[in-house]
């Protein structure tokens, strides 16, 4: 299940948005119901306004009426173990079902490497 979900984020990231940072990035997460969603990152020329692949793809899960993620690979054709910053790791935090259930697959040259979300996110914030 996980090569999936990271062969689609692999897909995604040629259509990053990019010019500046030339940093492409393709997410794909896996929802409680079992429908994948795909993202890429997009920049802008102010910085701040950028979007991140990861939360591209949980927008766009958050959108068709999803609320419960489990997991999510993330890929960047230029470098190994892309993880996901620090905004990021939050909003996963707020649409999982816990940390320890929510998986981060990252691709370490043709392995892939899975994280708990508790252990990238330790101590995370919550209402």
């Amino acid at each position: 299940m996980y090569e999936e979900l990271m062969e689609k984020a692999i897909e995604v990231s040629k259509n990053s948005y990019s010019p500046y940072s030339k940093f492409a990035v393709g997410a794909c997460v896996l929802a409680e119901s079992g429908k994948t969603y795909v993202g890429c990152n997009f920049e802008n020329s102010s910085f701040g306004m950028s979007i991140c692949a990861e939360r591209n793809a949980i927008g766009t899960a958050i959108a068709n009426g999803e609320r419960k993620l489990k997991a999510v690979a993330i890929y960047s054709p230029n470098q190994d173990n892309c993880f996901p910053c620090g905004s990021c790791r939050q909003v996963m935090h707020e649409f999982c079902s816990s940390d320890e259930e929510f998986d981060v697959i990252v691709k370490e040259g043709e392995n892939l490497k899975v994280y708990n979300l508790a252990f990238l996110l330790p101590e995370s914030f919550s209402l």
